[in-house]
């Protein structure tokens, strides 16, 4: 797509059909600005949240007298503020995910950029932030919240301007983000989940330090197709993309090998996500993207409405 930062990823047609989405965090977040999302900070608002002794110096408007007809005592009504979201995009820039099975589907990493764009103009239209972290080996680059569509463009740019390169250090990166990420948000990451040496209960490890920091946390699973059911035809070499390993092999000899190793590879991602309450997906790379981003939107509003 030609263009520049969102134009590159996203058409008019696309934003138009976007006008309507929404993203919207499960838990409670922190922010600065009135929105639409729970805070953990009790003010007025519509929402009722709990009850606290009445103090000398409180508004005796908020006393609830229902219940100091059942206790005789004097209870203050609280509610939960709302608030704006922060939604930090991170996304991996290995080499890994510079790879497609075919030329007529795009990289996983131009997919997850494309992916991040709809979500991120989803979440700047209702004037809620959003913040970018680009990982492989490290830390590559990182863009603060912020909630503007300037910012947003500027983002964009940032992704495009980024080749995939490098190896994967995906667990020590997370957990890095996670320490510098202090109030509660919303962090989406966009990953092959593929490591050189790196196995998926470190990577869960660092999942679970998002948890534990209160963030709700989405993993999009990037994958291509070919990499899901191995359907190469012939005998052919194969190289890891991050280590330039080479072998030999005959994909219809080791497919149903490679179909049970690969199925534990992804049940134990979902199995754990499942456990913490991360928001797992495994999105192909072949599947229309419109498609996907716009039943996903719906599907968490209606989660949340829920």
């Amino acid at each position: 797509m030609a263009g520049s930062g969102i134009s590159h990823y996203l058409t008019p047609e696309a934003m138009h059909k976007l006008g309507r989405q929404v993203l919207l965090s499960r838990y409670v977040v922190e922010g600065n600005l009135a929105g639409a999302h729970r805070s953990p900070l009790k003010g007025a608002s519509s929402e009722f949240a709990d009850h606290k002794p009445y103090n000398k110096g409180d508004d005796p408007k908020h006393i609830d007298w229902r219940v100091y007809a059942r206790t005789d005592k004097f209870y203050i009504k609280r509610y939960e503020d709302e608030t704006n979201l922060r939604v930090y995009f991170v996304i991996d820039c290995s080499h890994s995910m510079a790879y497609r099975s075919d030329d007529s589907l795009p990289t996983k990493y131009e997919y997850a950029c494309k992916l991040a764009t709809m979500m991120g103009f989803c979440v700047v239209k209702m004037r809620d932030s959003v913040g970018l972290f680009q990982i492989a080996d490290n830390i590559k680059m990182k863009m603060i919240a912020n909630n503007s569509m300037n910012h947003l463009n500027n983002l964009c740019k940032r992704m495009q301007k980024t080749k995939p390169a490098s190896n994967t250090n995906l667990a020590e990166s997370l957990h890095l983000i996670a320490e510098s990420i202090h109030k509660r948000a919303l962090v989406i990451v966009l990953s092959d989940l593929f490591g050189d040496d790196e196995d998926p209960e470190s990577v869960n490890l660092a999942l679970a330090h998002f948890r534990k920091q209160m963030h709700d946390v989405v993993v999009f699973h990037m994958l291509d197709p070919a990499e899901i059911d191995l359907s190469f035809k012939n005998g052919a070499e194969f190289m890891d993309m991050e280590t330039n390993e080479v072998i030999t092999a005959n994909p219809k000899s080791m497919a149903a090998a490679y179909h049970e190793v690969f199925e534990e590879f992804l049940a134990k991602y979902r199995t754990a996500c499942k456990a913490m309450k991360v928001d797992y997906r495994i999105v192909k790379t072949d599947e229309p993207l419109d498609d996907f981003a716009r039943a996903y939107l719906e599907e968490r509003r209606r989660l949340q409405a829920g």
